[in-house]
């Protein structure tokens, strides 16, 4: 007689599966809560210990690890060899394994990785030891046991069996299936426990969230995934979507910049992305005026945009986005009538994360073919500012270099960002010269309409990368930019230093630059 063993941490359907197997004909055997749970619902069932001979020890860290029981999954069924061993010892085959692991992933969630290395207990005893050898056993003697690790493959395995349609393809997929599944419960582990930032093997755990459209293009597949143990998630892919088209891969790209953009400010923000890289950025008085400011530096681009706001969205900024054509609008929450007034708009996808994104230390990844690049996330801003010229910068230039810095962190190489007071006025982004991406900037600048004072806020310019020539303060000089900050560190700075001296612009050294390829 065909026989099946569940031993179940999610018992979501066993008592249905369990029901089916019963009625094809099939023993089972169970452990612990599993056999309490079937026999409760009068479904008959031999506990593991009275197939071992051997109690369950050591508060049911040892039950299942057993040559009977392991003897029964992994005998090949076309060795003769392998089934005179079984008679002879009094094993049955087992032909069904259905098994889910101990809850780690949900308990790291409750219980955050200890900065002291002090991990505890809860976090030990949910590691699955038994449940995890189940399922690889299983799995790797795939062709004569049906693994089944996921409630939601129940169902399959009954209606292969009814049809008597079980064949090699089935048997293979929930062998990769299982083999995944302990990977992944492994990465979280491993990760959880380690300690060690670029150790010499590394597992990432994956969990699919959706099936997207296409990738960047639409010959390319894709999915989103995230990583495990992520409770109460700042990041943008986990924020709430309440209107709008199906997210695609470019809008969740764009989402995470503009989100961690915005998150750099502490008035009332906004942040325009496209492609990327901002179009414009500003802080405002209220959502509002941050918006109206953010807009005036790049009208014509942020058409299609993304919107980042990191404050409550009310209805005076809403009636001004749906002047607009905009992809996403990403919020810690929104007004009633302001989602009223955005939701008239059929296509626009509207985002809520209440989460504030914050910057702590992580790990970045980077595919590349047969690798991968791994860093430390940049969530640094500058080191100790030092200013290099004569001048000092007044206050007000201060103020707006600082702002320009933040946006200069998230604008591709080479940026070049130009600032009045806490607005965007020109950026320059992604071009293989600092000349081009200057003029670019200046570009946008003349091209741009603004409502600002230009007594009041004096023009600032912020650069991610040295100068090792002062072609940069050359041009800025004439575009009467009175203040620059730049990371410093070319063997020539001597001679931007002294155009600025000469022109009378202070410039300040940040000792910390922002490449951003």
């Amino acid at each position: 007689m065909a026989t099946a063993l569940l031993s179940v941490c999610d018992k979501t359907g066993i008592v249905e599966f369990a029901k089916e197997l019963k009625s094809l004909g099939y023993d089972i055997i169970s452990s612990g809560g599993t056999a309490k749970k079937l026999k409760e619902n009068s479904i008959e069932c031999k506990e593991i210990s009275d197939v071992t001979g051997f109690p369950e020890m050591l508060d049911g860290r040892v039950k299942t690890l057993n040559p009977k029981i392991h003897g029964g999954i992994l005998a090949r069924r076309d060795i003769p060899k392998h089934m005179e061993e079984l008679k002879k010892l009094g094993i049955n085959t087992i032909d069904i394994v259905a098994v889910n692991l101990y809850p780690f992933e949900e308990t790291a969630k409750k219980i955050a990785k200890p900065a002291d290395k002090n991990i505890s207990q809860d976090i030990i005893e949910n590691i699955d030891i038994g449940g995890v050898t189940l399922i690889r056993a299983a799995a790797k003697n795939y062709k004569d046991v049906l693994i089944v690790c996921s409630p939601a493959d129940y169902s399959v395995i009954i209606d292969n069996l009814k049809n008597k349609t079980v064949n090699n393809d089935l048997r293979l997929k929930l062998a990769g299936t299982a083999f995944r599944h302990t990977a992944y419960y492994d990465a979280l582990i491993s990760n959880y426990l380690s300690y060690e930032d670029f150790p010499s093997q590394q597992a990432i755990p994956l969990k699919k969230l959706a099936s997207l459209r296409y990738g960047e293009n639409p010959h390319q597949r894709a999915a989103l995934y995230s990583f495990g143990n992520e409770e109460n998630s700042c990041a943008a892919i986990s924020a709430k979507q309440l209107h709008g088209k199906e997210l695609s891969y470019n809008n969740y790209l764009d989402l995470e910049a503009s989100w961690r953009l915005v998150h750099e400010f502490d008035n009332p923000a906004c942040a325009i992305i496209k492609h990327n890289n901002p179009c414009g950025c500003a802080e405002g008085t209220d959502v509002k005026d941050a918006y109206l400011k953010a807009l005036a530096c790049d009208p014509v681009s942020a058409f299609g945009g993304i919107l980042a706001f990191n404050m409550v969205v009310d209805k005076a900024v809403a009636e001004e986005i749906a002047k607009l054509f905009v992809e996403c609008v990403i919020a810690p929450d929104y007004c009633q009538d302001a989602l009223d007034v955005l939701m008239t708009k059929k296509n626009i996808r509207i985002l809520r994360q209440p989460n504030k994104y914050v910057k702590k230390p992580s790990t970045e990844y980077r595919m590349m073919a047969d690798g991968m690049l791994v860093q430390d996330r940049d969530e640094q801003l500058l080191n100790e500012t030092k200013t290099i010229t004569k001048r000092e910068p007044t206050k007000e230039e201060r103020e707006s270099l600082e702002f320009a810095w933040k946006i200069c962190k998230h604008v591709k190489s080479n940026a070049i960002i130009l600032v009045r007071g806490k607005q965007t006025v020109g950026v320059g982004a992604g071009q293989m010269s600092r000349i081009d991406s200057l003029n670019i900037a200046i570009k946008k600048m003349k091209e741009a309409k603004f409502e600002i004072d230009e007594n009041k806020y004096p023009l600032v310019l912020a650069s991610d990368a040295f100068f090792p020539f002062p072609d940069v303060v050359e041009g800025a000089a004439k575009e009467n930019v009175t203040a620059i900050i730049q990371p410093g560190g070319s063997i020539r700075d001597n001679l931007s230093i002294d155009l600025a001296n000469e022109k009378n612009i202070a410039m300040i050294f940040t000792s910390m630059r922002h490449f951003k390829h």
